[in-house]
């Protein structure tokens, strides 16, 4: 019988050929595992190929992290931006915010300074918007710096306070406890207001009060930065 002419395919599991594989890959293995788990030789041994063959396409498990967070964060769209300044900070800020609140693995991994040297445009576009409002508000630019940094700081610290109390299960039934939170809070005097609010303590404390509490931090920077800039407008002016 004649030998046939066309090639032979491989048997098992195709070869990894591109970054797309590599990262869908990489996500299923966090939605399961966690992030702090992925390895290179986990995701080698999951995708069925050699570390070696891996490496030829990320660097370490930090570029493996940042090309996950680069491709997701170029799907966060972009807000339509008021004219007024403090409202353009505020809206490209939510915008950061809830892109991250639905992956907040990738803002615990951003918690690094430099991070930004790491990422796209469409991400470093907001950015561009909160130091462009500043410095429209009447902010120096290396005081736009810092007042980024700020917001950025109390963004994260939110996403990544939800995210570990919902992972923390509390047990709501026990008896002892007025509150999970705070324990017998109805004991001592010296913790009076905390008793009298304990009953109400976590449906306060998980109602969405990001944007409120955004716009009221961006007011406080920049009218403490206006009162340190000579010439500026007045702190009170839109």
């Amino acid at each position: 019988m004649p030998r046939s002419n066309a090639p032979r395919r491989p048997v098992g599991r195709p070869p990894v050929t591109s970054r797309e594989q590599i990262l869908t890959a990489a996500r299923a293995l966090i939605d399961e595992y966690g992030w702090e788990k992925l390895t290179v030789r986990r995701l080698a041994s999951e995708i069925g190929v050699g570390t070696t063959t891996l490496y030829s396409h990320v660097r370490d498990k930090e570029d493996l992290l940042f090309l996950l967070i680069y491709e997701y964060a170029e799907q966060i769209p972009h807000p339509e931006l008021p004219d007024e300044p403090r409202e353009r900070i505020t809206t490209a800020a939510v915008a950061i915010h809830d892109g991250l609140a639905a992956w907040p693995w990738a803002a615990e991994v951003l918690t690094t300074d430099g991070f930004i040297a790491r990422l796209g445009d469409s991400f470093l576009w907001l950015v561009e918007t909160i130091l462009a409002g500043v410095v429209d508000a009447g902010c120096p630019r290396e005081q736009a710096v810092r007042i980024f940094r700020s917001i950025w700081y109390y963004t994260v610290g939110e996403i990544l306070v939800r995210a570990h109390t919902r992972r923390r299960k509390m047990d709501e039934q026990d008896p002892t406890c007025l509150n999970p939170y705070f324990g017998n809070a109805d004991g001592p005097l010296r913790h009076s207001h905390l008793a009298a609010i304990a009953d109400r303590w976590a449906a306060l404390a998980g109602q969405d009060t990001f944007a409120q509490g955004l716009r009221a931090f961006v007011d406080g920077l920049l009218a403490q930065c206006l009162t340190q800039t000579p010439g500026a407008p007045d702190a009170g002016a839109s």
